[in-house]
């Protein structure tokens, strides 16, 4: 990181930076592009929270949250916010970034009162597992299409 990161609000002036963070090729089977996630975050536009990582004036990645969604879709009570996506370009990965953006959320879930921090992963050679394990994150046992369900207790 050469200054300090933060988190922006994706606007007209800084959409394109946002759709220009790419993730190396071997990951992409992984994560869904950034603007897959931004035409999930219009039709999701109450639960979604979409953000661009900047350092300087550099888009470094991307990130979206879900905000107290029914896990379930059954009504049972199960309301859980997380991180949906999380996209750091691939000339800026190993640099700080991603830890950088899972600390930024979990204060804004704080902020919001949650106590509990989900995210899913695509489990592989190239998937993020090792990254979330190292961060605290533990196995819930759930999957959810093929991807493993993680928690952070806040």
């Amino acid at each position: 990181m050469t200054s300090r990161p933060r988190l922006e609000v994706l606007t007209p002036a800084n959409l394109d930076a946002a759709l220009a963070v790419r993730v190396r090729p071997d990951q992409e089977v992984a994560v869904a592009p950034v603007a897959k996630s931004l035409a999930e975050a219009y039709v999701h536009g109450e639960t979604a929270w979409p953000r661009l990582i900047m350092d300087g004036d550099q888009a470094v990645g991307f990130l979206m949250v879900f905000l107290d969604i029914d896990w379930k879709g059954d009504g049972s009570g199960d309301v859980r916010s997380g991180l949906w996506r999380l996209n750091i370009a691939a000339d800026h990965q190993g640099k700080g970034y991603g830890r950088f953006a899972v600390a930024a959320v979990t204060a804004e879930l704080r902020r919001r009162g949650a106590d509990r921090l989900h995210v899913t992963w695509h489990p592989g050679p190239h998937g993020p597992e090792p990254f979330y394990l190292g961060l605290g994150f533990h196995k819930t046992g759930e999957q959810v299409e093929d991807q493993t369900v993680g928690v952070l207790a806040l």
